[in-house]
């Protein structure tokens, strides 16, 4: 053999094994926005000694704390939620999103209140970084469109979902054979308010994605009816099909719901923790296939601010495609 090929076949080696380690290699994930629990138990499962196959790959590195004083649930929450990354988790703090993106491959854009989110995205978007925004994914309809237009005119993956949509007894109704085709949902849960956000971005994100991710889109036109301790949004699909959302301030803090089909009529599964979530937001780093289409969530967030909108109204249907088309300045 000569010593060309010999010396080729090394060289071929060296790459593959290179390679390989490379793969080995876990992707660097940062944090912007310390102020959820969803950070620390993110960070908890990504991030353990022997953390299980379906969350490994990815591990949390860097993050910066962020922060709204005028919300709070948010400036009370920064220092313990920093210091718990910190110590805890041995996750290097920063004092800039520019100073993250130079550490990490990966973003999760975790701030509870959702109106920076757009400005906080930018960096990450102009980065071309696949990133996980977590809900509300902004502060308005016009914001979470314009988040994704960012997203496709730079071509970065980027989804957004609410942690009860990968509920095994939440995401297996939409395909379910014994309900066979879905013809309708009714959903209810927890219905906080928040003065800076629209009625139902705040904590009704959860049940409205409840009830799309059984319903698919679709929906034309929302109506709202409002008392001081209840929401209820009766959407209405294009296909004739009626979904509902019950939001909840007084009842016991718990998720659920109804769904039809016509095989079979089944309870909605009840919240399933963080871990369902964390395993599909693995999965999008690492194939940069969001599970949630953008057409889905934009849907979503245009059917809780036609339901803020038809209460403006005096609980008359207000039409989805308009509320878009509005957000859009069209």
């Amino acid at each position: 053999m000569s010593l060309r090929i010999v010396m080729g076949a090394m060289m071929i080696g060296t790459t593959l094994a290179m390679a390989a380690a490379e793969a080995a290699e876990p992707l660097k994930a940062g944090i912007i926005g310390l102020d959820t629990s969803h950070v620390t138990a993110f960070t908890q499962l990504l991030n353990a000694p022997n953390s299980r196959p379906e969350v490994a790959g990815v591990r949390v590195v860097a993050a910066y704390p962020g922060g709204s004083p005028d919300i709070p649930s948010s400036a009370n929450r920064v220092e313990q939620y920093t210091r718990t990354l910190k110590e805890k988790h041995g996750v290097q703090i920063v004092d800039s999103i520019d100073e993250l993106l130079k550490r990490v491959d990966v973003v999760f854009l975790e701030s509870v209140d959702g109106r920076p989110h757009l400005e906080q995205a930018r960096p990450v978007f102009k980065a071309r970084k696949p990133v996980f925004i977590d809900k509300p994914m902004a502060g308005s309809l016009a914001d979470a469109i314009a988040l994704y237009d960012l997203a496709r005119e730079t071509n970065t993956p980027c989804f957004s979902s609410s942690s009860l949509r990968f509920s095994p007894g939440i995401l297996s109704l939409r395909t379910s054979p014994k309900l066979g085709e879905i013809v309708g949902c009714d959903t209810f849960g927890p219905c906080e308010l928040e003065p800076h956000h629209p009625d139902l971005f705040w904590y009704g994100i959860h049940g409205v994605e409840i009830l799309y991710t059984v319903m698919g889109t679709g929906c034309e036109t929302v109506a709202r009816t409002h008392a001081e301790g209840t929401d209820l949004a009766v959407g209405l699909w294009k296909d004739g099909r009626i979904g509902t959302f019950r939001g909840n301030r007084r009842a016991p803090y718990k998720f659920g719901g109804t769904a039809f089909g016509t095989k079979g009529i089944a309870p909605v599964g009840d919240y399933a923790g963080y871990e369902p979530l964390v395993v599909e937001i693995v999965k999008f780093f690492k194939t940069g296939k969001p599970p949630v289409s953008a057409e889905e969530t934009i849907e979503i967030y245009a059917f809780m601010e036609a339901a803020d909108e038809s209460q403006r109204q005096g609980g008359r249907p207000v039409s989805v495609a308009e509320v878009i088309s509005k957000a859009r300045g069209k």
